[in-house]
């Protein structure tokens, strides 16, 4: 069974998202609230924040079901 991966896509980050890793502990959700908005889809629109404040929110995922990848770069 392959595992779910979600991909949202800007021209300066591309956040990916693991939904089962999630805990859904909603520090993403107190830290943007413009960009996260679980009631609405799609719930993650990047577009609403830079990609410094993206790639400082996605450090504090507390299960790691968030990360980013940068062009050319992978983290």
């Amino acid at each position: 069974m392959s595992e779910i991966v979600k991909r949202y896509k800007t021209d300066d980050i591309t956040i990916v998202w693991k939904p089962a890793k999630c805990i859904h502990a909603g520090e993403c959700v107190k830290a943007l609230p413009n960009v996260y908005k679980p009631r609405e889809k799609p719930w993650l629109t990047p577009e609403n924040a830079t990609k410094d404040e993206l790639v400082a929110q996605i450090g504090k995922c507390p299960s790691g079901a968030l990360s980013y990848e940068l062009p050319n770069e992978n983290k």
